[in-house]
């Protein structure tokens, strides 16, 4: 209310309703949210987040997509109390790049995959081409993220597994829903139990087990989108019943552990999974943390074939293990949420792996401007 108080106070400050709307799309007030932020991107489509260690190593240039918080690379908690200043531009459709571009020396290419951007990506694909700073993930390898594409880019990778995705139309989820056409005659060698959600749909907005035609009814019933991502549903469970997802960050090719979440449930998420809760998942998550150099020789392949074959220089991977070993990933994005905000009582082992990654990328970043001088 505070805020709100502010932006109506002053309502020239772009900056305020900018702060304000990403504060309603927190508490997920989503259509509040990117109202809002329409409003602020009329008044000015570049953001300064200085950092509070004046004066600053170095600045990056994140172009941006308008959108909600899965729309772009959350770069601020990564670099929470770094001395690196961030700038975000908000490209425009058209002409994406038709405010003066603000000074910098490293750029990167922030925002998400949605087919939205893919105008976007073509434009800067060019724009971009003989840039005179370096460019942290080019605009061309992006679209590699895409649930279908990445299933099939991710494809006979030894110790690697990653279920095939397939786009459905709602004409066709109906016509098996109706027992007009079977699973396995729309999707060859598919049956259920099945994934299924809305294309474009990320933090498991509208994202189900299907284990039978009744239920592709009833999901129909309240989900109007008319494209979906439809995969195998595969059980991963651990001998204890309990699922286990990692999230790892890649970084110029070197992965570094970010969480570990444990659940009963199949569909994991962090805030959900009872880590605040349970002393005993914590300190699981621990050893996994202190440990990873033997989780990363173990799928060293594989997460080499990730980065290369993606090209991205910067890449988070959700993921688990199958029961014969294999690393089994969910999903790629350089969008994910990366942070060290846990409570440092109940979690007082993430901060300093935290750290690590944080340092990674500033490193990583500081070698690229080193690079361009040189």
């Amino acid at each position: 209310m505070d805020l709100l108080a502010k932006a109506a106070d002053n309502p020239e400050n772009s900056n305020l309703w900018m702060n304000l709307a990403t504060a309603m799309l927190c508490i997920e007030q989503r259509d509040i949210g990117l109202s809002i932020q329409s409003q602020a991107l009329e008044m000015s489509r570049i953001y300064h987040l200085a950092t509070s260690s004046q004066p600053a190593k170095l600045s990056l240039l994140m172009l941006m997509a308008p959108g909600d918080l899965a729309a772009n690379t959350p770069l601020d908690c990564l670099l929470e109390n770094t001395d690196i200043d961030l700038t975000y531009y908000y490209l425009s459709s058209g002409d994406p790049l038709a405010e003066p571009i603000p000074e910098h020396d490293v750029l990167m290419v922030a925002f998400s995959e949605l087919e939205e951007n893919d105008l976007l990506i073509e434009t800067l694909a060019q724009k971009l081409k003989d840039w005179p700073q370096p460019v942290i993930n080019a605009p061309l390898c992006i679209p590699s993220t895409r649930r279908d594409n990445a299933s099939r880019l991710l494809q006979n990778i030894p110790g690697l597994f990653i279920p095939t995705t397939f786009r459905i139309s709602r004409a066709d989820l109906k016509s098996v829903a109706n027992a007009e056409l079977p699973l396995s005659e729309l999707i060859a060698n598919h049956d259920f139990p099945i994934i299924l959600r809305p294309l474009d749909s990320h933090a498991g907005r509208d994202l189900v087990k299907i284990e039978n035609t009744a239920e592709i009814a009833e999901y129909l019933s309240r989900v109007e989108d008319a494209t979906f991502f439809l995969s195998k549903f595969i059980d991963y469970s651990g001998q204890d019943g309990q699922f286990r997802k990692f999230r790892i960050a890649i970084i110029d090719g070197t992965p570094f552990a970010c969480h570990m979440a444990i659940s009963s449930h199949w569909m994991i998420h962090y805030v959900n999974a009872g880590m605040y809760e349970d002393a005993a998942k914590r300190n699981e998550e621990r050893l996994f943390m202190e440990n990873f150099d033997n989780f990363v020789r173990r799928h060293a392949t594989a997460l080499n074939e990730v980065h290369r074959r993606t090209g991205l220089d910067y890449l988070c991977i959700d993921c688990a293990e199958t029961a014969a070993g294999e690393l089994l990933i969910f999903e790629i994005d350089h969008a994910m949420i990366v942070h060290a905000m846990d409570n440092e009582e109940l979690f007082p082992h993430k901060r300093f792996h935290m750290e690590k990654v944080s340092s990674a990328f500033r490193d990583y970043l500081l070698r690229l401007a080193a690079r361009e001088i040189a």
